[in-house]
């Protein structure tokens, strides 16, 4: 009787597996009863489900990576920390002979900038000239590309911006999250930059897990690239608007030009004008076209809202980046007496 590949039980490697995409994937893949392996240095992995069996070790360190691997052979490797082409040789060497699929995660920002087209699909070139960490994912894409074969099938996945129940979503972001949170209820103002009204998809990880599970093991997937984010688009103005509405405050948004604000925070330029200051709208066909149970059901402002709740109620995580603070203070007054 043929058993479609997603309700095979699979033997998976995940390199990570605890971030805010790689956590909900391994709930996904546990709770479809696959025998899950997690390999990384074990510092959060409570957030793990209780089933995974974990090597703590660190996969830059090749040779304890090899001698733990050893007798090992996987359905699929899924590679959540490779960011360099350097990194993508280490996987070829550790990784091709003992694993049918390997998953690379890459990045949607990525895609040429400026846009040629709306909405994006997978057929855009890559080509950002702004941000190094895009230019990086493009050349590990293109190496790994160069290594597939019949033995070591490449599956490239592009997820776009992907948030959980703790993550605040602003184009100019602190460390320490709660910096923005703490002059929201302040009444202090917010920046957003130039008008606000660039559209931006936000994808839920879990609603990003269902589909992304649907692709490993899947032939249709091998020596392919997918794009995988929601149908759903929100302005910038509207995404803030949402963090105002969970602490019902009157908003208080300066919008100040994305040319300006980079004098005082360079080292946004490539997060601004390699990704988020673009409309981001995504034609998802092609993943729909093999992933069954893909989703796109999650509205952000509701997560918004257990997002403040979460900041509110956590006070170890109500730490402030005064420095953050001074400079951002600094950019509004100057804007300002430039009016």
């Amino acid at each position: 009787m043929f058993i479609p590949h997603w309700r095979r039980i699979m033997k998976i490697l995940m390199i990570g597996g605890t971030g805010r995409i790689s956590k909900a994937v391994s709930e996904e893949i546990s709770n479809r009863g696959h025998e899950l392996y997690v390999l990384n240095r074990g510092h959060n992995n409570e957030v793990l489900p209780k089933d995974v069996k974990t090597f703590t070790l660190d996969i830059f360190d090749e040779d304890a990576v090899n001698k733990a691997l050893e007798g090992y052979t996987f359905d699929v490797v899924v590679e959540w920390f490779a960011f360099t082409p350097e990194h993508i040789e280490r996987d070829i060497r550790l990784f091709k002979g003992i694993t049918k699929q390997y998953v690379f995660i890459s990045t949607a920002s990525a895609y040429q900038k400026p846009l040629p087209k709306l909405p994006i699909t997978e057929d855009i070139p890559l080509d950002n000239p702004y941000w190094e960490y895009s230019k990086n994912k493009q050349l590990c894409e293109e190496r790994l590309l160069e290594a597939k074969d019949d033995t070591f099938n490449v599956t490239i996945v592009r997820p776009s911006h992907t948030y959980d129940e703790t993550s605040l979503v602003f184009q100019l972001k602190p460390g320490d999250q709660f910096t923005l949170v703490k002059r929201m209820l302040e009444r202090k103002p917010i920046v957003i930059p130039d008008e606000g009204t660039t559209q931006w998809t936000l994808t839920y990880n879990h609603d990003l897990a269902s589909g992304f599970t649907d692709l490993l093991g899947n032939e249709k997937a091998y020596n392919d690239i997918f794009h995988l984010t929601s149908d759903k688009v929100y302005t910038w103005n509207e995404i803030v608007q949402s963090f105002y509405d969970a602490l019902d405050i009157e908003p208080n948004i300066v919008h100040i030009p994305t040319d300006f604000i980079l004098k005082y925070f360079p080292e946004f330029e490539g997060e601004l004008l390699g990704d988020k200051n673009h409309d981001a709208l995504f034609d998802n066909s092609k993943v729909k076209s093999v992933a069954p149970n893909y989703k796109s059901e999650t509205e952000y402002p509701d997560i918004a809202k257990k997002v403040i709740a979460h900041f509110l109620e956590n006070p170890e995580l109500q730490t402030v980046d005064k420095k953050f603070e001074q400079r951002y203070d600094t950019l509004i007054r100057d804007f300002k007496n430039k009016e």
